[in-house]
This record gives structure tokens, sequence and C-alpha cells, in this order.
């Protein structure tokens, strides 16, 4: 919606609604040799739970974090991170989204949303979601979401094509909750500092930095728990790094910032035009 700056941010009548719990509904899952992917299409179009060789690789919905923010591998779309008080100009005017994590717009809102199976088989599925002209996201637009599952790697891709509109230059991602990691080799070449509202800001700053930022990194991530190893690569240099729980590591590929609608003000998405990005898991 159009909003003036003045204006505080505006919540949905939930406080906090990214921490919404999600009852789990019917899942998908993809098999192929050692390899099950579980994939909840109504919670959020996520990847509920990754098995490799019986080892179970991210935080479940029964694991005792049920807030839609806070398990499995969601995607991030049409931005990830956080918007500043959900506010940003395009095109001449102050737009405001709802914030729904303190007071800041986080993740965009494909992860609360329920996703459309358009084709099927043993091993992949594509989902589709249709952004509505609403509060949430007033620009519309169709997001449509690949999960496959190869021999050892699942593959993740994601694209979002504008309609009628022209829209800020989305910024896309994935959002997976790691169960704590024994160790990882994560080398960043930048990173966003953070301000005193937890927002990524510029300049860029050279590493190492705290365990919740968004770093710029060219290089696959490598993670380890019980023995075994995931290489994590993507398109995008875009990585948030989150080590700040007891429970759970987070490497989130994302194809810009976060509050990329305030640090990248001049880039758009022109009607009809697309984006897309993907994130490959590599088992070991």
């Amino acid at each position: 919606m159009h909003t003036d700056a003045s204006i505080p941010c505006i919540l949905t009548a939930m406080i906090d609604f990214a921490m919404t719990a999600l009852p789990v509904g019917e899942c998908i899952v993809l098999t192929c040799g050692d390899l099950q992917v579980v994939v909840a299409p109504e919670e959020g179009g996520r990847v509920a739970q990754i098995r490799h060789a019986g080892v179970d690789w991210l935080i479940g919905p029964d694991a005792g974090f049920p807030g839609a923010i806070s398990w499995g591998a969601y995607p991030m779309v049409p931005w990830a991170g956080r918007i500043r008080h959900g506010r940003f100009n395009f095109e001449g005017q102050a737009w405001q989204l709802p914030c729904g994590l303190g007071a800041h717009a986080i993740h965009g809102v494909g992860f609360l949303r329920s996703w459309e199976v358009v084709a099927r088989s043993a091993q992949a599925l594509t989902l589709a979601l249709e952004l509505g002209e609403d509060a949430q996201w007033p620009f519309a637009g169709r997001v449509l979401q690949d999960i496959i599952v190869e021999p050892g790697r699942l593959g993740l891709r994601m694209q979002l094509q504008a309609g009628r509109h022209a829209m800020p230059r989305p910024v896309l991602g994935w959002h997976p909750w790691f169960r704590k990691l024994d160790r990882f080799d994560f080398a960043p070449r930048a990173y966003y500092p953070r301000d005193a509202e937890g927002i990524a800001t510029l300049p860029l700053a050279p590493p190492p930095g705290p365990r919740d930022d968004c770093y710029l990194c060219d290089t696959p991530v490598v993670i380890e728990r019980e023995g075994r190893r995931v290489i994590l690569r993507s398109d995008s240099d875009h990585w948030v790094y989150y080590d700040e729980t007891a429970h759970a590591t987070c490497f989130e590929p994302q194809s810009g910032p976060p509050d990329a609608f305030n640090l990248r003000p001049d880039e758009a998405l022109a009607p009809g035009e697309m984006v897309a990005t993907w994130f490959d898991l590599q088992f070991a």
C-alpha cells in the first residue's frame, strides 16, 4: 500500500506474524537412493526435512520451533531478510509492507503461503505461487520453484516473473535451518554491517563479521555433521550466515542483500521480465 513516512510500521492483527505456527498438512516425499527430501507445499512451499544416509539435516516441524520463520528450508520471495520498517520508495511513491517480525518486514511472503503443485514425479516437484496485488505485496507476479532430487544431490530452482506492473527488483533465496553443525568452511570476501536496528548497511566491510550478517562469498560453503559433508553452491553471491542459536546454523543463499529495496532503490523489474536463482546441495 502507499504510505507516508511519518506513519509507524503497519502491523497485521497478529504481532510478529512471521512466528505463526504452521500445522503441517500433507507432505510429498522425493527419493533417490539414500537421499530423501520431504516437501510441505501448503506450509510455505518449503523443504521440511532432508535425510541422507540416515542423517537428518534440517530443523523439522516437530523439533520444538514451530514458528513459520524457524524450521525447514523455505523460499524467501519477493525479498529476503528485513526491509527497514517495511518502507521503501519506488517510482516516486512511498510504499509500506506489513512488519512481520518486530519493526521490520521480513523474508517476503512465500514462506507463509500455500503453494500449488503444478508438476510432480518421484524425484521432482514444481510449485507455483501467485503473488496478489495486496497489502503484503502490491505488485503481483508469479513464482515457480523446482525441487529436484538426484543421486547425492538436491537442486532448488526459483524464478519470479513480473505481471502487468513494474516492481522493485526482487531478491530470491532460501533459508535452510540446518541442525547444529560440527564444523563448516565459509570464506566470504566482504559483508554488510548492520546498524543499531539490525538492518544491513553500506559500505561493505571486510570479514570476519558477526554471526548474523549478509556476506559476499564466491566459493562453495562446506558443512559437516555426524561425519557427513554437504557442499552448498548457488549462482547468488550473497549468503546470510546465522549462528546465534544453540540448536541450528543457517547459510542462506540469496540474489541480493537484505533491505535491497532501500540499498538499491534504482533497480527494478519491468512488466513481464523475470529473475531467477538456484541452490544446490551436494551430499558426500
